[in-house]
């Protein structure tokens, strides 16, 4: 079966993944109020915070759609996500200061994040560890001897 549109599931995934990430990203920008709002309040720079967070998940995106920077696209979303869970727990605690969510939108939210991080992972860093499994086993394998001594 030909992959549709020359593309993989692997390479729809990325560009899925590149968009959503490309999106988040410019809102950082865009509608910064409401992301400096779901900073916890003991981080410090919240502004700071969503302008530096935005601008991996652009970069991060843009990474992910190339193959030389893919892989560590892929870690840097990946530790994105880690560093910006504290946000998301922050929101799903405090449900009542984000009436714009209903609460168990945000507790839904929290295990998600796996499944993003396991997404960014499948499309961007498992393949690349896969092709370099695939290129050593492929390598020919010279017979040694046993010496008699």
């Amino acid at each position: 079966m030909r992959p549709l549109l020359g593309l993989s599931p692997r390479g729809f995934g990325r560009i899925g993944l590149a968009s959503l990430f490309l999106a988040s990203g410019i809102g950082h920008f865009v509608d910064s109020d409401a992301f400096v709002a779901i900073v916890p309040p003991y981080l410090p720079s919240p502004l700071a915070l969503v302008a530096i967070s935005g601008a991996f998940e652009i970069a991060g995106a843009i990474g992910l759609l190339l193959p030389a920077t893919r892989p560590a696209a892929g870690i840097v979303l990946i530790l994105l996500m880690i560093a910006v869970f504290p946000a998301n727990l922050h929101m799903a605690l405090h449900a009542d200061e984000f009436p714009r969510f209903a609460p168990w939108l945000l507790w839904v939210r929290l295990p998600l994040q796996a499944v993003l991080i396991a997404w960014a992972w499948w499309c961007s860093v498992s393949v690349h560890s896969t092709r370099k499994a695939s290129r050593i086993a492929a390598l020919p394998v010279e017979r040694v001897r046993p010496q008699a001594y």
